[in-house]
């Protein structure tokens, strides 16, 4: 990420965090200039900032990789809603929670600001469940004493009205986190399943990082959203939130005293991280559909971008200077956009009164990105053919097309292969920012399983390891069809 690779560098390269969080026992020991890691596009950095003026801020993509930063001694404590840190404290061994809150906060549900009829709905949910037990019940299945929280109850949902579509950040057990059978689960799912079900609509859970969460409903990618929701007045200008539907506040994590565990053998480690993060859960099903997520994208992209490209170039090769300067345009804007603020350009702005699946989105964004760098690779390519060539065709009768097709872009093909390889790989691992526009690729699913079994790298590992296989699977494939153009190098590789 992208965001596994930003968590990564966070670990390794960020300094300044106090070697004394082994006296932080209260809030105050947290006063003068201390490290907090806080969640990208939560609350949690206002109200630290609030508390604590002189506080040192560093982002991460979620509240699993704050977590991992205490732990490792690259933040002095990080701050989130009380019952997710709860859970990630009795998960992961060396962290513990402060009594102390920094604030109370409160939950909702966000719908946009003209949607008061789903407003209403949903405070009308709220409002029957308090009064008939339900609600309590939801308290006791998700937020137990002890225990794994759950399990999901049947909601009968008719889906007559059509889709209600929910967006949700899949990654704060208990409040949303994916479950058995890789099913989206959690308090904020059973109540956006019944305000669906009072809708007469049936959910579709839309599973998308944090801090897209907002971006999406503004722009109508989704119809409601919520994943322990802090209501605020700032956020409260933008959406219309529902009445809490959960109060407790922001509390502090901390590292704490790691409990003495035996050690295990080394080939016994790794199989218990394969149970626990491949097996256990069908977690392992993920990890399949991620993987076909990231090749449906890197082959549709590619050819997308491999044609386009070439029309691109087209236009830059043109002696019509209008045509070379729309070609110059679309190559320099977008060489120069980052491909992961393309993405979201397209996905929030271009299509964000169209319905169209972030599949669909991610393979546009990467094929116009990747179409300005083939287009100078074939422009490069095909100038690096002597001149003489295009002359010796006329000379032996051929028209300009049939001189090109024939003589001049079989030799461009041997000059633009090696280059086009290196783009292809490069364009192939830049693919692990989709999960900003909830698309559930090989990254976005390391995310998801270490949201669950607080796995600090194997999923990490595991990730890398794929792509550094698809990497090489695609070098090979490539190789061979640069062979079969290029015979050559078959006895160069000899």
């Amino acid at each position: 990420m992208k965001i596994s690779a930003l968590f990564l560098f966070s670990l390794l390269f960020l300094t300044g965090c106090s070697n004394e969080q082994q006296s932080i026992n209260n809030l105050s020991n947290l006063d003068g200039g201390r490290v907090f890691a806080v969640a990208a596009g939560t609350a949690a950095d206002q109200m630290v900032l609030q508390r604590f003026p002189d506080a040192k801020l560093i982002y991460f993509n979620n509240v699993l990789h704050c977590a991992l930063a205490v732990k490792e001694g690259k933040a002095d404590a990080t701050a989130y809603d009380l019952p997710v840190l709860v859970n990630i404290a009795a998960k992961i061994d060396g962290l513990r929670v402060l009594d102390e809150l920094i604030m109370k906060d409160q939950y909702g549900f966000a719908v946009r600001k003209d949607d008061t009829a789903l407003k209403e709905i949903m405070d009308q949910v709220l409002s029957d469940i308090q009064s008939d037990g339900t609600f309590e019940a939801m308290s006791a299945r998700w937020f137990p004493r002890a225990g794994t929280p759950g399990p999901m109850p049947d909601i009968p949902e008719n889906g007559s009205g059509g889709e209600l579509a929910f967006g949700t950040a899949a990654v704060t057990e208990p409040m949303s986190f994916v479950g058995e059978n890789q099913q989206v689960i959690g308090f904020d799912i059973e109540f956006a399943t019944r305000i669906a079900a009072k809708a007469g609509k049936k959910l579709n859970i839309v599973n998308m990082e944090f801090g897209a969460m907002l971006p999406a409903l503004i722009s109508g990618k989704v119809d409601m959203i919520g994943a322990g929701l802090s209501i605020t007045e700032e956020r409260a200008k933008s959406v219309l939130f529902s009445e809490p539907y959960y109060r407790g506040g922001l509390a502090v994590i901390v590292k704490g005293q790691e409990n003495t565990v035996p050690h295990k053998p080394f080939f016994r480690s790794i199989g218990d991280s394969v149970r626990d993060n491949l097996i256990v859960e069908g977690r392992y099903k993920l990890v399949l559909d991620g993987l076909l997520v990231t090749i449906i994208i890197t082959v549709l992209a590619a050819l997308l971008g491999t044609i386009l490209g070439g029309g691109v170039c087209f236009l830059n090769m043109s002696h019509n200077k209008m045509s070379r300067k729309i070609a110059e345009i679309y190559i320099g804007f977008f060489r120069g956009t980052p491909v992961l603020v393309l993405l979201l350009i397209i996905y929030y702005v271009v299509f964000a009164s169209v319905t169209v699946t972030p599949v669909i989105v991610a393979i546009i964004a990467f094929g116009l990105n990747f179409a300005a760098y083939v287009s100078e690779i074939y422009r490069t390519a095909i100038e690096s053919v002597n001149r003489g060539q295009w002359e010796a065709g006329k000379a032996g009768g051929f028209t300009n097309v049939q001189t090109f097709r024939h003589i001049i872009l079989p030799q461009a093909i041997r000059h633009a292969l090696p280059v086009y390889k290196g783009e292809f790989i490069s364009m192939m691992k830049a693919t692990s920012v989709v999960g900003y526009i909830a698309v559930q690729d090989i990254t976005r699913v390391s995310d998801i399983i270490r949201s669950r079994t607080f796995d600090a790298f194997f999923p990490l590992l595991l990730a890398a390891a794929i792509y550094l296989v698809l990497a090489w699977l695609l070098t090979r494939l490539l190789n061979k069809v640069e062979i079969s153009v290029v015979p050559e190098r078959k006895r160069l590789q000899k």
